[in-house]
């Protein structure tokens, strides 16, 4: 039944037209916009900036921290972090070292024998990593410990350990084997960037398209509401811990296989450069929202803000402070569009 003016009677009002948040837009693509930006202008200021040896490069320069970020992005879905991530990088290439070396590891002139004493040292570097994130696991899930606190301890207590392997003296002089995995390439790709491709990629699908990966970003965003659901959040906890101590094993091994060296200062610093990535790319420290794509974009603008500073002989000193203000100012953008998303 039509009413004189033609509308029709019962018919569902229009829906009102969708507002655009600015703020939550700027929140969303910001580090994407920046890293062009940055490019842009870099790419201006010095041509070979944009070539493709530099882009190699720079993923070269940048794996480590890319593969943490990766580990780092699940920690901080659950609402945790992980503080101790440069030392357990340490920690474990000197035990790769050791393992790949043998008997007479601290014999400065014995190279490992390659071969399946490569695999052992990559296995013993792994295994590092996963039990020191097994502990801290176990430590936050189940005894109840602040992530913050048991991670600092961790960052102190591995790096100690380090010292104590190695008495001060870094192990060096490695088999071609050893260093295919830290410095070689495939056609042009160099392997350690192949590596990073393709913890991105089952990153990525693992949280976009598993039931773990959902399970993730329900105890982030209630772990009592995914507690009362059905969801064991002990060990969901724990296993984000392991998978970033599976990433820094690995990157302990890769860094030592990169530089040709494995010393107890490997990785200082480590973590601001780690979770500053996962946080500009979109991750919240609250946890429950972000992605691994969001945290290879971050990856690649503080790599890119690096290069780019280098490039142009800016104090290196400048660097942590600028990556500083931009981890703040994301924090801040995050929370500004969750207020006014709550009205």
């Amino acid at each position: 039944m039509a009413t004189e003016t033609g509308s029709v009677i019962g018919s569902p009002a229009e829906p009102a037209a969708r507002r655009i948040d600015p703020i939550d837009l700027l929140g969303r693509f910001a580090p994407v916009l920046f890293l062009i930006v940055l490019a842009v202008v870099f790419s201006i200021q010095e041509p070979n900036f944009a070539t493709e040896r530099n882009f190699w490069f720079l993923l070269r320069q940048n794996f480590i921290y890319g593969i943490l970020a990766v580990g780092m992005t699940f920690v901080i879905l659950t609402g945790g972090i992980d503080l101790s991530v440069g030392s357990v990088v340490a920690f474990a290439g000197l035990v790769a070292a050791a393992v790949a070396k043998g008997d007479n590891w601290r014999d400065v002139g014995n190279p490992d024998s390659g071969g399946v004493a490569v695999l052992w040292g990559a296995m013993a570097g792994i295994g590092v990593g996963v039990l020191a994130g097994l502990i801290h696991g176990f430590a936050i899930a189940k005894l109840k410990v602040p992530a913050f606190v048991v991670t600092l301890g961790g960052l102190a207590a591995w790096r100690g350990a380090a010292q104590v392997l190695s008495e001060g003296t870094p192990i060096n002089r490695f088999s071609e084997d050893y260093r295919f995995w830290g410095s070689e390439f495939i056609w042009r790709a160099p392997v350690p960037v192949i590596i990073f491709a393709l913890f991105v990629i089952v990153g990525y699908l693992v949280l976009r398209y598993t039931t773990y990966g959902r399970s993730i970003y329900a105890v982030g965003g209630n772990p009592e509401a995914a507690r009362l659901s059905g969801l064991n959040t002990t060990g969901l906890i724990m296993s984000v811990y392991v998978i970033s101590g599976f990433c820094a094993g690995l990157c302990g091994y890769m860094l030592t296989s990169r530089l040709g060296s494995a010393e107890v200062t490997a990785g200082m610093g480590y973590e601001l450069t780690v979770i500053a990535a996962v946080v500009i790319g979109g991750t919240s420290l609250f946890g429950g929202e972000g992605s691994v794509l969001g945290t290879l974009v971050g990856t690649l603008l503080i790599g890119t803000l690096n290069s780019g500073l280098a490039i142009n002989n800016v104090n290196p000193y400048y660097q942590p402070i600028i990556i500083g203000v931009i981890v703040v100012l994301s924090v801040y953008l995050d929370q500004l569009a969750k207020r006014r998303k709550r009205g």
